[in-house]
């Protein structure tokens, strides 16, 4: 499965970004999705995903703000970013595996496919 994931950019605090993973040639029914994000100096760590069969979880830092939605289609999902602060400011990687449920929807090494990232910069 190759992801390509897009949408990332400069926005100043407050302002909201799109993010979105499309999956080449293919659906992505029955795939686990998740959203993870790496801040510079940092590890990695999970922000937003579906289980394979719908469930939905993210993390405390982005709860209220960001949202995870997929297409009917299922073969982009998206991570929608609104009140955006500095500390979101990371690169943003996109990830799916046939495998995901709900104890394993936050686990990076969970993940088979990822996309190769995209940067988003908050400035204060």
């Amino acid at each position: 499965v190759q992801l390509q994931a897009s949408g990332g950019g400069l926005v100043q605090a407050g302002g909201s970004l799109r993010l979105s993973c499309t999956a080449s040639g293919r659906s992505l029914n029955g795939y686990g999705m998740g959203w993870f994000r790496q801040a510079a100096g940092k590890q990695r760590e999970f922000v937003a995903g579906f289980t394979r069969s719908g469930g939905s979880a993210s993390a405390d830092s982005v709860k209220g703000r960001f949202t995870i939605s997929r297409d009917a289609a299922k073969t982009t999902f998206y991570l929608q970013m609104i009140d955006l602060i500095p500390e979101d400011t990371a690169v943003y990687y996109c990830a799916v595996s046939r495998s995901i449920i709900a104890s394993s929807i936050r686990t990076q090494s969970a993940y088979a496919y990822w996309g190769q990232g995209t940067l988003v910069t908050v400035s204060s």
